[in-house]
C-alpha cells in the first residue's frame, strides 16, 4: 500500500516529544509498512527536533522525513557521518558547509591537491588547474563514463586560492556592481572552489543545460558522487542564481542521501549535517 503526502500533512510540524511529519515529500511517495515504526531513542528525538527547527522553512518544506521513515533516515544519516569518518582528519570534510554565512580561512589550501593535465578523458578550459585527490578520481570515473556515452566533458575551473577568489570577485564587482556580482561570484573565503571540490563545466554559460554535455552531466554526476550545487530557482537557498554548470563532489552515498531525504538540494544537505554535528 503506498500513499502520497497531502499538504495538511507535510505542515504539521509536532515539538520534541510528539510526532514530526517534515514537510517536503509533496514530489515522493513512500511506502506504509504494517509493522509499528521503529522506535528511536528520546536523546536522538529531541536531537532531531533542534536541528529541524533551526532549518529553514523552505528546508523544511523539501525534507522528506515522516514519523514511520524516520528511524531509516536517521539510520542513512549516521551511516554518512561514518562514512565522513573516513576521510583525511587533516583537511576539511567533503561535507563542509561553505558558503555566504560559513567561510574558509584565507590560508586554508587543501592537503592534497592534483594537477590536472591534458589526459584521454577529457578536455581542459586552461593550465594550471588543480583540485583534491578524492574529486579527481571521481572525476576521472564521470568522464570514461561520459566518453562511453559518447560524450567528453570539458573542465573549465577547478580549484580556487583565496586570492584569485579575491581578484576573481573583486573583477565582477568593477564590471557589473556589487549587487549582481554577490549573485554571480563568491567572496573570498566563501567559494566551494577553495575546498578544491567544485568543478565547473563546459561553457559556464546558462545555455550549458542545453548542450549534450550539460544534460548528460545532470543526469548522471550523482552517480559519480557531483552534486548541483546551484539549483535553478534557490537563489534565496543558496544566495546565488542558477548555476548549471558547478557541480561539487560529496560522493555518491551523500548524493543519494541527497536525494532521498532533501529533495536533492545540497545546501539543505550541507545545512543539517553541519547542525547535526554541532547542536
Amino acid at each position: 500500500m503506498r500513499f502520497l503526502m497531502t499538504k495538511k500533512t507535510l505542515l504539521e510540524i509536532f515539538a520534541v516529544a510528539g510526532i514530526f511529519c517534515l514537510a517536503g515529500c509533496a514530489k515522493k511517495v513512500y511506502a506504509q509498512s504494517s509493522k509499528p515504526a521503529e522506535k528511536i531513542s528520546s536523546a536522538e528525538e529531541e536531537k532531531f527536533g533542534r536541528v529541524f527547527q533551526k532549518m529553514s522553512g523552505r528546508a523544511k518544506e523539501a525534507i522528506c522525513v515522516t514519523e514511520e521513515n524516520k528511524a531509516e533516515f536517521l539510520k542513512d544519516l549516521h551511516a554518512i557521518l561514518e562514512e565522513e569518518k573516513t576521510f583525511r582528519a587533516d583537511d576539511k570534510s567533503l561535507f563542509f558547509l561553505i558558503d555566504k554565512k560559513h567561510t574558509a580561512p584565507s590560508s586554508y589550501v587543501p592537503k592534497d591537491l592534483v594537477s590536472l593535465e591534458k589526459n584521454s578523458l577529457f578536455d581542459l578550459n586552461k593550465a594550471g588547474m588543480k583540485i583534491r585527490s578524492e574529486a579527481y578520481s571521481a572525476l576521472n570515473e564521470m568522464a570514461q563514463a561520459a566518453l562511453n556515452d559518447g560524450i567528453r566533458l570539458l573542465v573549465s575551473s577547478a580549484y580556487r586560492s583565496y586570492s584569485y577568489q579575491e581578484n576573481l570577485f573583486n573583477h565582477y564587482v568593477s564590471v557589473d556592481g556589487l549587487e549582481q556580482a554577490e549573485r554571480e561570484s563568491a567572496r573570498p573565503g566563501t567559494s566551494q572552489h577553495q575546498l578544491g571540490t567544485a568543478v565547473d563545466f563546459g561553457s559556464i554559460s546558462d545555455d550549458f543545460d542545453k548542450t549534450r554535455m550539460g544534460q548528460w552531466v545532470y543526469k548522471n554526476a550523482a552517480d559519480y558522487g557531483w552534486s548541483l550545487s546551484f539549483p535553478k530557482g534557490y537563489e534565496d537557498v543558496t544566495g546565488y542564481r542558477w548555476e548549471c554548470w558547478h557541480f561539487r563532489y560529496i560522493g555518491k552515498n551523500a548524493c543519494r542521501f541527497q536525494q532521498k531525504w532533501f529533495g536533492g538540494i545540497q545546501q539543505f544537505m550541507l545545512e543539517f549535517i553541519d547542525f547535526w554535528k554541532n547542536c
